[in-house]
């Protein structure tokens, strides 16, 4: 393998990461939702976790995009 086919297959896994990342913060954000519809008095820590959890997986989908302009 040369230089170049590892430096777009490095890419193509940068991509796979991002789109993934975005999947990654429906569910969780789906479910921090659907667990509120359940139990209401708990929606200010819900909410504040589900925002941590969101952040988290966004930091990775910017790592993702940091990597694929590096490489």
């Amino acid at each position: 393998m040369d230089i170049e086919a590892a430096r777009l297959l490095a890419k193509g896994i940068a991509t796979i990461t991002m789109g993934m990342s975005g999947i990654g913060e429906g569910i969780l954000i789906g479910k921090a939702l659907e667990a509120m519809g359940r139990n209401p008095e708990m929606e200010g820590s819900l909410f504040t976790k589900m925002l941590i959890g969101v952040a988290m997986a966004e930091s990775t989908a910017i790592y993702a995009l940091v990597a694929f302009f590096i490489i």
